[in-house]
C-alpha cells in the first residue's frame, strides 16, 4: 500500500530506515512488522508528515478501518455555516494539494464587521493573502469560521486537514459568546492527532501574551518599570507610581489593531526624576490617545483606573472610545490583564520585527 523512507538523526549514525508494508487483497492480507518495529515514534511521525496528502489520507483511513477515499481535493466543509459574504481575491484550491490546510477565523456578531480586524466581507484583512501564499506553494488553504454553536461539528470537520492556521484574536471567541478554554482544548486534541496547529494554544499562552515584556524587564533589553497587572489593587498602586515617572503605554491583553492600547501623559508634564520617588494623585489630569483610531481623551487618574477596571460608570466620566474598558474582567485565568510600559518617543520611526525559525533568522520587517 505504501512505502516510506526517512533519515534517522545523526546520533544514530545516519542509518537509513526503510519502512515497507505490503497488502494482499482478500483474506490472506498481511503486513510485515520487522522494519516498523525498529522505528521510533518520532521517525514514524516524520516519515508520515513527508508523504503526499493523498497517501496520508489512505494511511489514516487504513488505520481507522475505513476504505480509502478517491478524492484528493480540498476538505468538505459544507457542514459548517458560511459566515463570510464572499471569498473575493482567493485563488482556486489545487485539485491535488501537497497538504490540506485551513485558516480559522472568528466573527464577533455583536461588533461592526465582526471585529475591528475584519474587512466588510467578514474575513480578516490578511486572510486571503495568507491563503493565497499557501495555494501558490501547492497547498490548499480553505477559509473557515468557528462558531461556538457548532463546536463539535467544527472540530470533527477540521480533522480532515493537515494543518490549521488560527487567526482568532484573544477575547473575540468570548465576545461572540463562546468559551476560549473549550476552543483551546479542542485545538490541543487536534494537535495530538498530529495535525499541525499554528499557533498552538500553548504557544499563545506562554509566548504570545503581552506580559512577555515583563519577563525580560530586568534584562539588558528590558526596562524595570514594565509591569503587568491582574488585580484592580495592583493596577491602582502600580500605575500611579509609573505614571509619575514617565509617559506610559497601557495595553490590554485582549483585542488587536490598537483597541485598548493607550498612550498616556501627564497634562502638567511634571514627572519625578527617579522611578518610585513619587506617585500620582487621583485628581491629576491625563492626556490620552487610543492607538486604534488615534482619538484623544482627557481624564483624571481616578477616572482612567475606573474605566480600565469597571468600564463606563458614574465614576469614570464620559468616554468617546469605541471600547468598553473592563480590561481586568475575569481575572488572570480569563486573560484579564494590563501591561504598563514606558512610552518610547522614537516609535514614530517604526519598529523592526525579526522573524526566526528556531535559531535561524529568516526575515527582518520594518513597520
Amino acid at each position: 500500500l505504501f512505502g516510506i523512507r526517512c533519515q534517522v538523526p545523526t546520533h544514530r549514525r545516519n542509518r537509513q530506515l526503510s519502512l515497507s508494508a505490503s497488502v494482499t487483497m482478500g483474506s490472506g492480507g498481511s503486513i510485515p512488522a520487522d522494519e516498523l518495529a525498529k522505528a521510533s515514534p518520532e521517525d514514524l511521525q516524520k516519515a508520515f508528515a513527508e508523504l503526499p496528502a493523498d497517501t496520508r489520507d489512505k494511511v489514516k483511513q487504513a488505520l481507522n478501518g475505513a476504505p480509502a477515499a478517491a478524492a484528493t481535493g480540498p476538505v468538505d466543509v459544507s457542514a459548517l455555516t458560511v459566515v463570510a459574504k464572499d471569498n473575493k481575491g482567493l485563488l482556486a484550491q489545487p485539485d491535488s494539494p501537497k497538504y490540506k490546510g485551513a485558516l480559522c477565523q472568528i466573527y464577533v456578531r455583536s461588533q461592526p464587521y465582526g471585529g475591528s480586524d475584519k474587512s466588510s466581507n467578514g474575513h480578516r484583512y490578511d486572510s486571503v493573502p495568507f491563503a493565497n501564499g499557501m495555494i501558490n506553494s501547492g497547498m490548499s488553504c480553505q477559509l473557515v469560521h468557528y462558531t461556538h454553536e457548532e463546536h463539535d461539528k467544527f472540530f470533527e470537520t477540521v480533522k480532515g486537514f493537515d494543518f490549521i492556521i488560527v487567526r482568532c484574536n484573544p477575547g473575540q471567541i468570548k465576545a461572540d459568546g463562546g468559551d476560549q478554554g473549550k476552543f483551546d482544548n479542542g485545538m490541543r486534541e487536534i494537535r495530538k492527532a498530529n495535525i499541525q496547529v499554528w499557533p498552538s494554544p500553548d504557544v499563545m499562552e506562554f509566548m504570545g501574551a503581552k506580559d512577555a515584556l515583563c519577563k525580560v524587564a530586568t534584562l539588558n533589553i528590558g526596562l524595570p518599570d514594565t509591569l503587568a497587572y491582574y488585580t484592580p489593587e495592583d493596577f491602582s498602586t502600580g500605575f500611579k507610581k509609573t505614571m509619575k515617572f514617565q509617559p506610559r503605554v497601557i495595553k490590554q491583553n485582549r483585542g488587536s489593531s490598537g483597541e485598548g492600547i493607550w498612550i498616556v501623559k501627564l497634562k502638567s508634564g511634571e514627572y519625578c526624576s527617579e522611578y518610585g520617588a513619587a506617585s500620582c494623585e487621583d485628581g491629576d489630569i491625563l492626556d490620552m490617545m487610543e492607538a486604534n483610531d488615534n482619538h484623544a481623551e482627557e481624564h483624571t487618574v481616578a477616572e482612567f483606573i475606573e474605566f480600565c477596571v469597571n468600564g463606563r460608570t458614574s465614576k469614570s466620566g464620559t468616554w468617546t472610545s469605541k471600547g468598553v474598558g473592563k480590561y481586568l474582567e475575569g481575572g488572570k485565568a480569563a486573560g484579564g490583564m494590563l501591561v504598563d510600559q514606558r512610552f518610547c518617543p522614537r516609535i514614530v520611526e517604526g519598529e523592526l520585527r525579526y522573524n526566526l525559525i528556531g535559531p535561524e533568522l529568516v526575515g527582518i520587517i520594518h513597520k
